[in-house]
């Protein structure tokens, strides 16, 4: 698929553009590699400098424009200091990816998941996002133009076993609605991605080892639930929904929950 020119001269400031080590490429990197193929300025953010700036020679490589940066995006000060490191290298930020997310740890049904659980996912998948947007929307406010993708979860729609992930993805839909309808007037697009069972590194590789179990043996059962060939999703799958909806083909678009998960929503109700 041909992707080139859809973000000629647009900055795209992608949170979580690094990635767990893994068999598979995950959310981040390839919605970095993606919109820099797409001709978008990409800053690739992480918390782990070495994995960011992988993603940055990988885009090099292909003659892409990237830099990395290193940013805690549950540190309010490193918010603010990437937006603005971000505006003093390129004048502008046309696009914000949210794609910082974590699990496990503590996690589990209301009766069982930790409060320390509860405390921290919701720091990292919901705060996070909502401390960048804070930050992005004055300069995209008043440059009357922007675009911000948060990366969601089907887990927002449905599940029950781990209620901090699932309030952290749920909350991060309405944080999305929520800001696009305050922003309309002023040109700012809020819409998120719902993916669902993906053949990431974070969720395959991660998630066998969480469960003790070898990733062939999980891989083989996430396939199984998903309708769609009962095949898993990618990351480009992500990658292409959050290029659509940053991208000025989506230009009336705002306020949109995009599920990309084989139709296991739709299993879900």
């Amino acid at each position: 698929m041909t992707v080139g020119g859809r973000l000629k001269d647009q900055v795209a400031l992608i949170c979580g553009a690094g990635q767990t080590p893994g068999e598979t490429i995950g959310n981040g990197r390839a919605m970095a590699l993606l919109f820099a193929r797409a001709g978008a300025r990409v800053i690739a953010v992480d918390r782990d400098m070495a994995r960011a700036e992988e993603t940055v020679a990988m885009i090099g490589a292909e003659g892409g424009h990237a830099s990395a940066v290193r940013c805690d995006v549950t540190d309010s000060f490193d918010c603010v200091g990437l937006v603005q490191q971000a505006l003093g290298a390129e004048g502008q930020i046309d696009i914000l990816i949210n794609n910082v997310g974590i699990g496990g740890g503590g996690d589990g049904p209301a009766h069982r998941v930790t409060e320390e659980a509860v405390e921290r996912i919701l720091d990292v998948n919901l705060k996070a996002a909502w401390r960048m947007i804070r930050h992005v929307l004055p300069p995209m406010r008043d440059r009357g133009q922007g675009s911000i993708v948060n990366i969601s979860s089907l887990a927002a729609f449905g599940g029950g076993n781990m209620v901090a992930y699932e309030m952290s993805k749920a909350a991060m839909n309405r944080l999305t609605t929520s800001v696009a309808i305050a922003n309309a007037r002023h040109g700012v697009r809020c819409n998120a991605v719902a993916p669902g069972l993906m053949d990431t590194p974070m969720a395959v590789s991660g998630g066998a080892a969480a469960r003790g179990m070898d990733t062939a043996t999980l891989r083989e059962e996430r396939n199984r639930a998903v309708p769609l060939r009962q095949v898993m999703g990618t990351g480009w799958d992500t990658a292409h929904a959050a290029l659509f909806l940053a991208s000025d083909e989506a230009r009336f678009v705002t306020g949109a929950i995009l599920p990309v998960d084989g139709g296991a929503g739709v299993r879900v109700g």
